[in-house]
């Protein structure tokens, strides 16, 4: 269900009409370094997310003992 080639058409005829084919470059080379600064933006925060995963799971606290089976009273010494 994406954009097909006639829509593409469409929406290139449109902005050619509204911005004039002289602006056009300048508009594209505009969008392009747009879309390259959002890719590198997200790019950074995936990493800094998968990182923050990764440290906090080699950090976890140890589990807990089990409880004596004696009903958990220390052992009596023999003296």
């Amino acid at each position: 269900m994406g954009i097909g080639a006639m829509e593409w058409l469409l929406i290139f005829l449109i902005v050619l009409l509204l911005f004039g084919a002289k602006r056009l470059p300048e508009i594209a080379r505009s969008l392009g370094k747009a879309t390259q600064e959002f890719r590198k933006a997200k790019n950074e925060i995936v990493n800094s997310v998968e990182g923050s995963d990764t440290n906090t799971g080699n950090n976890s606290a140890p589990p807990a003992e089990a409880p004596a089976k004696d009903g958990g009273q220390s052992p009596k010494q023999n003296t």
